[in-house]
């Protein structure tokens, strides 16, 4: 029993530590370029990003251990978890790694209504798992914000 919980640990664990160090990777090439850009006055520190991203990757692992270990995770709810974590993925490479401020804009925006839509999803099927995971969608909704400044300000 234990070993079985181990390993669908594991199918959690190892596809957010995978779109956490693919995202590090993309973020860390582009930082120089990044860090040249004009940012808005109310910034966050730059250190507060990725404890804010740690955060939700934890999150994200510990609900969905303790979910599958309880129950199977809907079919629907895991898709919204791969385009999610795609997503994020996606706009780390166009906005970092590629420097593209409008098209990384583009991204950031699809990925807030895929977070939204994730994020409604788990609310609706685990109330108390919703709530927690409320970090996901405010979060994208102020990088969402920032980024937008920054493609207004470059």
């Amino acid at each position: 029993m234990l070993k079985q919980k181990i390993v669908k640990s594991l199918y959690v664990i190892l596809p957010i530590a995978l779109v956490a160090g693919l995202g590090t990777l993309f973020v860390n090439l582009g930082m120089d370029w990044f860090n040249a850009l004009t940012k808005p006055s109310q910034w966050i520190p730059n250190i507060v990003i990725p404890i804010v991203w740690t955060v939700i990757y934890f999150t994200f692992a510990v609900i969905l251990i303790l979910w599958q270990n309880k129950e199977s995770i809907p079919t629907k709810t895991k898709v919204l978890l791969i385009v999610n974590g795609a997503l994020n993925v996606l706009w780390c490479l166009i906005f970092f790694t590629l420097n593209q401020t409008f098209l990384g804009n583009i991204a950031i925006i699809i990925n807030l209504v895929a977070g939204y839509w994730l994020w409604l999803d788990i609310l609706k099927q685990k109330q108390i798992y919703g709530y927690i995971f409320t970090i996901y969608p405010i979060w994208l909704s102020i990088a969402t914000t920032l980024n937008t400044a920054l493609w207004i300000l470059n």
